[in-house]
């Protein structure tokens, strides 16, 4: 029997561009994920700059950006992992990635860059060509930026590499996300793993998003969700095929 996991999918307000002041409200939600005895806390995608494609050369972060360090800092202090998402500098490309920072709390500081883009995006970034999971309290993790887990390749790479656990950062609309809903809900069925969502809650890049962070165990069932547009956390504990939700 494993270990129980607790995961907190944040639903953070994001202003386009404000770096500093949306780092605030990710510490803020650090925070409070640690006060529920959270393991990991995830974001969204881009959810350090907002998706703002036309500005992510501008605001692409270095690996020894300040702001990793911040967020390198409160996952010490707090004792939990952090993902968190931002267009990341490229060695091998004048563009952007779409990336993800995952913080830990022995101060280790990894990246994931998006490896499948919806149309237009590659006009402004480049893609990532490595998949990353993480391993914590006996599961391993599997990390998955939005157009990922679209491709199917995607997620049974996942499972090939030995994924528990399918941990999603996305910007999903309001119209699109029943189609997506299913997508993700299929994915948990065929690979027999749970499915977490985190989402956007701010209008961001011009799409009206629609938060509903969710869950979907190894049986392709909905477990929960968020079920608003509000600030605020869906932290679930995993343990087996066991699945606790709380709302903060």
């Amino acid at each position: 029997m494993k270990e129980s996991l607790t995961v907190s999918l944040a639903q953070v307000p994001v202003v386009k561009g404000d770096i500093v002041g949306n780092l605030e409200h990710h510490i803020k939600m650090i925070k409070q994920s640690s006060c529920h005895n959270a393991d990991v806390v995830v974001f969204p995608e881009l959810s350090l700059t907002g998706y703002e494609l036309a500005l992510a050369s501008e605001l692409a972060l270095a690996p020894e950006s300040q702001i990793f360090k911040q967020l390198s800092q409160a996952s010490i202090e707090n004792e939990v992992i952090v993902v968190a998402g931002c267009p990341l500098i490229a060695d091998k490309s004048s563009k952007p990635t779409i990336g993800a920072v995952v913080c830990f709390p022995n101060g280790t500081v990894n990246f994931y860059s998006k490896q499948y883009l919806h149309d237009g995006e590659d006009e402004y970034c480049a893609t990532g060509d490595k998949d990353y999971l993480f391993k914590v309290n006996g599961y391993q993790v599997a990390l998955a930026i939005c157009a990922d887990f679209v491709e199917p390749n995607h997620s049974q790479r996942a499972r090939d590499l030995g994924a528990d656990i399918y941990l999603v950062s996305a910007l999903i609309s309001e119209t699109g996300f029943a189609a997506d809903a299913k997508i993700l809900s299929d994915i948990a069925l065929a690979h027999r793993f749970p499915v977490l969502l985190s989402n956007h809650i701010s209008m961001t890049g011009g799409w009206d998003v629609c938060g509903n962070n969710s869950i979907w165990n190894s049986r392709g069932e909905w477990v929960s969700s968020s079920a608003s547009k509000n600030s605020g956390l869906l932290v679930c504990t995993i343990q087996d095929e066991k699945i606790k939700v709380v709302r903060v």
